[in-house]
């Protein structure tokens, strides 16, 4: 799938500028609607175009040959002016998914003559299997599915057409969303954009979270009464019971009086005083491993464990450990246990934990090596995004391994991490 390199984009030029500042005041100036039919004019219909010169310009920087990165740039960035007015008006925001929805009917190239026109058009629909257009798609789901008032989005496709596809469930991990909506041209506004929604859904699946909770703690302690209690919707695609399991892990204690944040801070203040970078590692290893059941890890995943750490940056082993050592340490952890690299998705180990320990225990070791270091959380993150865009066109049912353990880590993110105080989930467990 074709990307941008930024050592390849050209600086911006009097066409794209011209082309650029007029997408900007048309939307200040005109509805959703008429921008949008605008919008599609220009960039899919022929020369019937108001300005025409603003079209003459676009069909000049489509004609110029071996330039195809630098128009996809160009045409992702002029989409990314129109949806970055309307993400900041919620009663405008349905337009966003409409305008993706524009480059799902492209007429064939043959039915326009004029050579420039051709050229614009093949290069619109070839832009249909990059990167860039892939995060449009993802972003447009995202917001497709937090629109309150649809009536706007019924003249679109069916969307059940799709049906259950990991990709539609974009929305529900806001951890994914700076990888997976965010492309290599994106632009410093949109980056705003998506860190907006992201920030916004996050806030209200802690909200949700947090009600959820109350009410089943409520409904336990009433269920010997009469007393009705309004029901509360499960957040999350987890049943009730494994939603119950994974907010016990993530938040309870587990040793004693001690949560797994406790731990994480004993086992600093005691290991990185350690004599040696490999004595840390040992130590790294009864860590970890004392939360994975012995009927596996014994088989034979400690010792994949206890050599893959032996054989980590063994070079530093005779230096004191430090927290650069520990954010390098704890990325090729992750390397192991999740996935390596989009060029090397490989998960073996990852779908193995999952199958054998479960979706809950498999991310509570994730989460400890994240409490150690808080900086290696866009690390995991990030492998987390990696499975998801690798299995993206599967179905839910295909991958449900997959969907648990993306459902645990928002559950474990949003405990630890999120902005909403849900400590009182420790109490009321």
């Amino acid at each position: 799938m074709p990307t941008l390199t930024s050592s390849y984009l050209r600086p911006t030029r009097q066409e794209d500028q011209r082309l650029y500042d007029h997408l900007l005041y048309c939307v200040q100036t005109e509805t959703p609607e008429e921008t949008i039919e605008r919008f599609r004019r220009l960039f899919i219909g022929g020369r019937n175009y108001d300005p025409l010169d603003v079209r003459i310009a676009l069909e000049t920087l489509a004609s110029e040959k071996e330039d195809e990165e630098n128009f996809y740039f160009l045409l992702n960035r002029c989409c990314h002016i129109l949806i970055n007015r309307w993400q900041t008006q919620p009663q405008n925001r349905w337009a966003i998914v409409q305008l993706v929805e524009v480059f799902r009917f492209i007429p064939p190239v043959g039915s326009v003559q004029a050579r420039g026109a051709r050229r614009l058009r093949q290069l619109v629909r070839d832009f249909r299997e990059t990167e860039q257009f892939l995060t449009l798609q993802r972003l447009a789901r995202v917001i497709g599915n937090t629109i309150e008032d649809r009536g706007k989005l019924r003249p679109l496709h069916d969307r059940n057409g799709e049906g259950n596809l990991v990709g539609t469930l974009i929305n529900r991990y806001p951890y994914l969303h700076e990888h997976c909506l965010l492309s290599q041209d994106s632009s410093y506004e949109h980056q705003q954009t998506v860190r907006q929604i992201r920030d916004r859904l996050q806030q209200q699946f802690e909200f949700d979270l947090s009600h959820y909770v109350t009410y089943q703690v409520r409904k336990a302690a009433y269920s010997q009464g009469d007393r009705l209690i309004q029901p509360v919707k499960n957040p999350t695609l987890l049943s009730s019971r494994e939603l119950g399991v994974a907010v016990r892990q993530f938040s309870g204690r587990i040793e004693g009086d001690r949560t797994h944040r406790d731990m994480a801070k004993n086992f600093l203040t005691h290991s990185l005083q350690a004599s040696s970078y490999r004595n840390f590692k040992e130590d790294l290893y009864e860590y970890l491993t004392a939360s994975v059941d012995p009927q596996y890890g014994n088989q034979k995943f400690n010792e994949k464990l206890y050599d893959r750490l032996k054989n980590t940056l063994s070079r530093y082993d005779l230096q004191k450990p430090n927290n650069k050592l520990l954010l390098r340490t704890s990325s090729h952890l992750l390397n192991f246990l999740v996935v390596e690299s989009p060029q090397r998705p490989d998960h073996y180990v990852f779908v193995d934990l999952i199958t054998n320990l479960g979706a809950t225990p498999t991310v509570v070791l994730l989460l400890k090596i994240t409490l150690l270091c808080n900086q290696v959380k866009p690390h995991l993150e990030k492998r987390f995004s990696i499975l998801f865009n690798h299995y993206e066109s599967s179905t839910e049912e295909g991958v449900p391994w997959l969907v648990k353990s993306m459902e645990n880590m928002h559950i474990a993110f949003s405990v630890h991490f999120g902005s909403v105080d849900l400590s009182h989930l420790q109490k009321m467990l």
